[in-house]
């Protein structure tokens, strides 16, 4: 791409997203018109094709949006629906049809109808292409039946992306199919799981012959794994690919707590500590930077687990660090209350980010499985041994 294209299309998205705040002031217009008109703008994914909430352009052109919006004070609509955003969105601008595309996203964007994603399941987290949930076909339907497990904003989804087993006799990821599945259809309950922080933003899903148009599923019958692949790229980037000003974000929290010690408890072991965090998060932060330039189309690539690996790991630590800062305090905690959250986004106060922290390295793949990614697919290290690649998903013995 030349220079005068790069600037063209960066003039471009600079005037669009001015005149979106010109013609739609945060702080006058409520966050459906506004996020409406941001949609409809083609600044919900710039990458997407035009008429679908974009401008058919780079991705890194969506930073010069959200920081336009960000610092006017504008609805962040990933707060509210960020599976959908994050996950959901790129995955049926990909697979679905056009139709879909049309039904679909707009809402999605502007937080209308929360998604979830259903893929794990109690017998098949890490594996998750030795899913057991069946899909059987009935004239123009398909029946779902099975259980799906730690399905982040259930409670509060309208639609769901579902992938099924759809052929038992073809190989584990052959035999999969994608869906879009209807949460308020007859046969689907929604159960919470309550986490250790109090709340129930995790929950169980079962399916009791649900049943699920033809025309609802995500690209043909046995590219569930492909779709899910498409699902679960983005999803790393979404949870680790964040690129925030230097100094912001997690680290941010602990360099407040820093300062604010009295001075006799301000000892050097424990500024060498902070300041390990704080370039930690910066190389982190210049990582997902370079991954982002990598990024030539919508789709990422293994790049995402790097980010996603590390940030999991960081906030583990810095939450713990700024727990030993608060000394005693760090043991308090609020009200244990069951409660299920409008949003998976929401951390009121350290010790219970320190909490959820915990679940980090296990959303949206184990660091086990993208320490497994990165090797195989960037250092090029032998896989691990699979005895059931070439093995009938009904043939593999199961617990």
């Amino acid at each position: 791409m030349s220079t005068t294209a790069t600037v063209s299309e960066e003039l471009l998205v600079t005037q669009l997203v001015e005149q979106l705040l010109s013609e739609y002031p945060p702080s006058s217009t409520d966050a459906l018109t506004f996020l409406g008109a941001q949609f409809d703008l083609g600044l919900a994914w710039v990458q997407f094709p035009v008429g679908h909430g974009g401008l058919g352009l780079s991705p890194r052109y969506q930073k010069i949006v959200n920081e336009y919006t960000a610092k006017a004070g504008a609805p962040n609509p990933y707060y509210r629906n960020p599976i959908g955003y994050g996950m959901c969105g790129p995955t049926v601008v990909e697979w679905g049809s056009e139709e879909q595309k049309k039904r679909y996203l707009r809402p999605l964007f502007t937080g209308e109808e929360v998604w979830c994603q259903l893929f794990s399941e109690p017998g098949s987290g890490s594996d998750f292409a030795g899913l057991s949930a069946k899909g059987v076909q009935d004239g123009e339907e398909w029946i779902a039946n099975g259980q799906k497990v730690w399905t982040t904003l259930a409670h509060l989804s309208r639609f769901g992306l579902l992938v099924v087993r759809t052929d038992a006799e073809a190989v584990k990821h052959a035999g999969l199919t994608a869906f879009v599945v209807d949460m308020q259809a007859p046969g689907v309950e929604v159960r919470p799981l309550r986490q250790m922080t109090g709340e129930a933003e995790f929950n169980e899903v079962y399916f009791t012959d649900v049943r699920i148009p033809h025309s609802e599923m995500l690209g043909g019958p046995g590219d569930g794994w492909r779709v899910s692949l498409t699902t679960l790229m983005n999803e790393r980037v979404s949870i680790g690919g964040a690129v925030p000003p230097r100094g912001t974000g997690v680290i941010s929290g602990a360099v407040k707590l820093w300062n604010d010690l009295p001075a006799d408890r301000k000892d050097t072991a424990t500024r060498d500590e902070l300041m390990k965090l704080w370039a930690r998060a910066e190389v982190l932060r210049l990582t997902n930077i370079r991954a982002g330039q990598l990024r030539k189309v919508g789709v990422p690539g293994p790049e995402g687990s790097i980010g996603k690996m590390e940030s999991a790991n960081l906030n583990k630590d810095v939450y713990e660090f700024c727990i030993q800062l608060m000394g005693a305090d760090g043991m308090l905690y609020g009200s244990y209350e069951m409660i299920r959250p409008e949003t998976a986004m929401g951390f009121e106060y350290m010790q219970k980010a320190f909490l959820r922290s915990r679940a980090n390295s296990i959303e949206g793949g184990t660091t086990e499985v993208m320490k497994n990614i990165l090797g195989e697919r960037v250092l090029g290290l032998p896989g691990d041994v699979r005895v059931d690649r070439d093995v009938a998903w009904s043939k593999v013995p199961r617990n």
